[in-house]
């Protein structure tokens, strides 16, 4: 499969800062990306240096084989919806989605009328006095209806309810398989998008910590409770990335190297195991990343 970009010890320098690091990573054509992180960990400033908003410091960025800075050729194919994405007071809606269609050569305006009518959005209203979720929702119609062939959300869901964020979700599986374009959201309500995720860029620190298929990260993780010294035992020679005692109880996060004949080991010796989720197993993993990073300053 052919890659959209290709990023090779791409750097990003704020004085002595590095907000991003020898980052290196390729992003794969017709496919759905999670980037995910902590707040201030990177992915706004990678997204805006893959779509030519800041210059790297150092390193190679090719966006369909190509520089992207003033490259027209590129960034036609590119559609990036930023959290908190800026306007002109006097536009309205109907003005917002009129210059979309002149922006982008994919842009489906039949689409975008009817995202419009299933979020309930009025055309002739102000982009100034929307509020915080419609203001959202405008963000969404544009990336959705856009179909650029690279599509870029940052927090898309800011201030809408589950109900619209379901929708969101909804619509834009139904539109990807019907038009399949590369699609990368950045996002922290990991477990509502889990599902719609095929590869999992996970940035920490500034670093890329977590570069891994989807499902091969479902199910990486299991939980097992019980009794401390029943768990301390099971636990001997197993990697674990969260512990939590609580009185004569031990709750820990295992990676599983045989999930199937760890889970009958642990219910043998009368422990309680559960999942654990994508969002809980990536908390897991940055938080234990952080630690040990302090423990060795």
């Amino acid at each position: 499969m052919k890659n959209v970009i290709e990023i090779s010890q791409l750097e990003k320098a704020y004085g002595t800062f590095k907000a991003v690091q020898n980052v290196s990573l390729s992003i794969e054509e017709n496919k759905i990306y999670g980037l995910l992180g902590r707040n201030g960990a990177g992915k706004t400033t990678l997204m805006n240096m893959i779509t030519a908003q800041i210059f790297p410091t150092s390193g190679v960025l090719k966006v369909y084989g190509e520089d992207p800075y003033e490259n027209a050729k590129v960034l036609n194919q590119i559609c990036f919806i930023k959290e908190g994405q800026k306007y002109p007071d006097h536009f309205r809606v109907i003005d917002v989605l009129e210059v979309s269609n002149e922006l982008f050569p994919n842009w489906d305006d039949a689409f975008s009328r009817s995202l419009i009518k299933d979020f309930n959005l009025p055309l002739k209203r102000k982009i100034k006095k929307l509020s915080r979720g419609m203001l959202s929702t405008v963000g969404i119609i544009i990336g959705l209806a856009s179909r650029a062939p690279l599509t870029i959300f940052d927090e898309p869901y800011l201030g809408l309810d589950a109900v619209a964020r379901g929708l969101f979700y909804d619509r834009l599986m139904e539109d990807y398989a019907e038009h399949p374009r590369t699609i990368i959201l950045s996002t922290h309500l990991i477990d509502e998008v889990s599902k719609l995720l095929e590869h999992i860029l996970v940035i920490n620190d500034g670093q890329l910590f977590i570069d891994q298929d989807a499902d091969s990260l479902r199910g990486m993780a299991y939980t097992v409770t019980g009794n401390a010294q029943k768990v301390e035992a099971f636990l001997a020679g197993k990697e674990t990335v969260h512990r939590e005692p609580f009185g004569g109880l031990l709750s820990a996060t295992v990676l599983q190297s045989n999930n199937h004949l760890e889970r009958q080991q642990a219910a043998a010796n009368g422990l309680d195991v559960t999942s654990v989720s994508l969002q809980q197993l990536i908390v897991h993993l940055t938080t234990k990343k952080s630690d040990q990073k302090g423990e060795s300053v």
